[in-house]
């Protein structure tokens, strides 16, 4: 019988990195209000920092801002944006400096996704997604620079690995998000000179998170736990900690990259619905998932 494989421990970040490390300073997270954004800015406030989170649904932002704030003793303010209106974006900034006189990090997270086969995806919907995540990246970065270059700051853009290798069903998201990592690497080139850093963070599967919630079959993520390198699914506490060090000092000389948070499952990833099949036959699928953003 063969030896059951070692799961690797999700590490709290309190026994690694200093309480204090970001004190003073302040992140501005786009898609803040639930979800891998919210377990980010949370690990930023654990260790100091204060945070303006944005969406935009303003019932869930401010429900997790006292969250926040009761879980770490920072501050947190919720405002409500639409990222695909860089005006709404000039007016979360205004309201940012008021607060709290600065902009240190910035994360971009703001996203939108759901399964659909070329064949079944409409102009529309491709055209929202790019809105969102290329074009809401875009304008957070058009927003914020300003600041972020007279703090210093570096930037955080919540990508995904489903472009590195073909994805069925992932077209629109699969575009946006390569667009999403050459925009980082330009910033990381035309900002560097003015002291700011730009990376991409890519989670692979994370449990209890609505995007795994919403595309994944309950067949993909008993797959996932059989084959996982790491022995288990990713937690959002991995991305916390991924994003603690590449807004960390220790961090100073890594800009440009790309950082894949998966435990490895990237090479060996396979589709969320089976294949060919859903392909030849998009109707055998319809079941097993929830095509809506």
């Amino acid at each position: 019988m063969a030896p059951s494989p070692y799961v690797f421990p999700v590490a709290d970040s309190r026994t690694v990195f200093k309480d204090d490390i970001f004190k003073g300073k302040v992140v501005f997270c786009t898609g803040g209000g639930s979800g891998i954004c919210k377990g980010m800015t949370e690990s930023m406030m654990l260790h100091g920092a204060d945070a303006v989170i944005l969406g935009r649904n303003f019932a869930r932002l401010e429900s997790a801002a006292k969250e926040l704030s009761e879980a770490t003793g920072r501050r947190c303010l919720p405002v409500q944006v639409d990222v695909r209106q860089p005006q709404t974006l000039k007016e979360a900034v205004t309201k940012t400096i008021e607060k709290f006189g600065r902009i240190d990090f910035v994360i971009s997270g703001a996203a939108g996704n759901f399964l659909a086969p070329l064949s079944g995806l409409s102009e529309n919907a491709f055209r929202t997604v790019i809105e969102i995540d290329t074009l809401g990246t875009y304008n957070t970065f058009k927003a914020t620079i300003p600041y972020v270059r007279a703090s210093k700051g570096s930037y955080l853009h919540v990508s995904t690995t489903l472009h590195h290798k073909g994805t069925p069903y992932q077209a629109h998201v699969s575009a946006a998000k390569a667009a999403v990592d050459a925009l980082s690497a330009v910033i990381a080139l035309e900002e560097g000179p003015h002291g700011v850093r730009s990376n991409v963070i890519a989670p692979g599967p994370i449990r209890d998170t609505e995007g795994m919630g919403r595309l994944a079959p309950k067949a993909y993520k008993e797959h996932l736990l059989k084959t996982s390198p790491s022995g288990r699914e990713g937690d959002v506490k991995d991305v916390g900690n991924a994003t603690i060090f590449l807004f960390s000092d220790a961090a100073s000389f890594i800009t440009g990259q790309v950082i894949i948070v998966d435990g490895a499952y990237e090479h060996l990833r396979t589709p969320f619905v089976p294949y060919p099949e859903s392909v030849l036959d998009p109707d055998s699928v319809k079941a097993t998932i929830k095509p809506r953003l």
